[in-house]
């Protein structure tokens, strides 16, 4: 969720300081990259993961603090709700065995959690949504201690002038209800993928990941359930977009939903979608911090208030030079630690093939189709029918197939990614595809055969999850 800050409170004098050091780092950006200043080299690879804090019963434990006190100095922060953690990776050259060594990290990291839990009661669930999860766990008394979450809160109500937030998912089922804070949020957890990118090559990169995240949502969906209700494939999409959903408040025009697949491919390279966030997201945290213009803090701060499903991160390296990354937030945690750096391998290899392509792929399919694409996945997974540019419609799992695979091994290969690191998870994604069996279809399989036991469902997929076996590998 971005850096800490001071204060909750702000002044209308806030908003205007706040909004002149924005747009003077938004020039700075963009006077960087004209002039070569942002630092070039190889692709990086990395990722955030979001996973759940649960009991013996499987279900939510809001005590993230206490976990994170025994885990000491582990890449591990709090995330909204004190029944979620965020683990980090550092970022790795995109060569080599760069996913048998990210898969190490990310197991030996479950298992410290795990280990620090044991003692305390607590188990550690990635999954897109916790099937276990009640709208009454999703209250202000579980917001993790922290100020940016409680103004965060307070200013998105402030831009829906104090209406509540209205869920409306229609799926297999049909789930209403309205809520009064932006909890809804926590129970959307993530899987989300970094790609450090040079800047010459960052726009076709960019659009790629557009272009991607339709075939990407499909394979990896592991969202079904919410509140008890069978919804979409991937519930995570629309919960996230509309529990924050600050549209309509304010100026016409001038307040868009901040959760957003977009309007258009990058067309200005990445510095435009920061000149965007300027011209037409309000200011959500108005927080003054003391660091130079070159830090470009503001800048960073306010893009960190919205949630592109793939957004333009600008950071900086072991220099201080300015670097720009993409992060594709598409796919939802877990099932299993296998399961999710064969959806990153995926995702590399995709963006690898479709940003060398010639003509540019967002040439050839209107973005309109890509955001489409996105959609019918969320809702349908694999077998959603997405439009591809050879025309007409194809069901996802025979374009994962077909080309997707394919073309991911093709990507990964022009990287310099060791073969075998290829082979391993670029091959679970084969045998999801062809078992059609995604996270999202084992536990409505397991449901079908067990019945509607919540707890029971979680307890089932904690077991599995832990073996760390591929999700199309467990059984019923």
């Amino acid at each position: 969720m971005g850096r800490e800050i001071r204060s909750e409170r702000f002044t209308t004098r806030d908003f205007q300081r706040f909004a002149e050091r924005l747009r003077q780092e938004t020039d700075l950006l963009e006077a960087w990259c004209r002039d070569g200043r942002l630092a070039a080299g190889g692709p990086a690879a990395g990722f955030e993961l979001e996973a759940w804090l649960v009991d013996a019963d499987g279900r939510p434990a809001a005590r993230n603090a206490e976990l994170l006190a025994a885990l000491g100095d582990a890449p591990a922060v709090p995330e909204l709700s004190r029944f979620n953690i965020e683990i980090n990776t550092p970022p790795r050259p995109l060569r080599g065995e760069v996913f048998s060594a990210m898969h190490a990290d990310l197991a030996a990291t479950l298992a410290r959690c795990e280990a620090a839990g044991a003692p305390l009661g607590l188990r550690l669930a990635t999954v897109g949504i916790l099937p276990t999860v009640r709208e009454e766990d999703l209250v202000l008394a579980n917001m993790s201690d922290r100020v940016r979450f409680r103004a965060l809160n307070a200013q998105v109500l402030r831009l829906r002038r104090g209406r509540p937030i209205e869920l409306d998912i229609a799926g297999r089922e049909r789930l209403r209800t309205t809520h009064h804070d932006v909890m809804l949020e926590a129970a959307t957890t993530s899987f989300q993928i970094h790609l450090q990118v040079d800047p010459g090559e960052a726009q076709r990169c960019y659009n790629a990941a557009v272009i991607a995240a339709g075939p990407m949502v499909a394979a990896s969906a592991n969202s079904p359930f919410l509140f008890g209700r069978d919804l979409w494939d991937e519930t995570r999409v629309p919960l996230f977009e509309q529990s924050v959903n600050t549209e309509g408040g304010g100026a016409p025009g001038r307040n868009p939903n901040r959760v957003t697949f977009g309007e258009d491919y990058a067309r200005g390279g990445l510095p435009g979608l920061f000149r965007e966030n300027l011209e037409r997201f309000p200011v959500l945290l108005p927080a003054l911090l003391d660091e130079p213009p070159e830090a470009l803090a503001h800048l960073r701060l306010h893009n960190g208030t919205i949630w592109r499903w793939n957004r333009p991160l600008v950071g900086f390296d072991a220099r201080g030079r300015p670097q720009l990354r993409i992060e594709h937030r598409v796919v939802p945690a877990g099932p299993s630690a296998a399961d999710a750096l064969a959806n990153a391998a995926l995702f590399y290899g995709l963006v690898a093939h479709l940003a060398r392509q010639s003509p540019a792929p967002e040439a050839r399919l209107p973005f309109a189709a890509a955001r489409a694409n996105f959609y019918r996945a969320a809702r349908h997974g694999l077998a959603a029918e997405l439009a591809w540019w050879e025309g007409g419609r194809r069901p996802a799992a025979r374009l994962l197939a077909e080309w997707g695979c394919p073309a991911a091994r093709e990507g990964l290969a022009a990287l310099g990614v060791a073969a075998a690191d290829i082979e391993r998870y670029l091959g679970i994604i084969e045998q999801r595809v062809a078992a059609g069996r995604n996270g999202a279809a084992w536990q409505r399989a397991w449901r079908a055969r067990h019945g509607p036991d919540m707890g029971a469902l979680t307890l089932a997929y904690l077991a599995r999850q832990h073996d760390d076996r591929p999700v199309h590998q467990w059984t019923l």
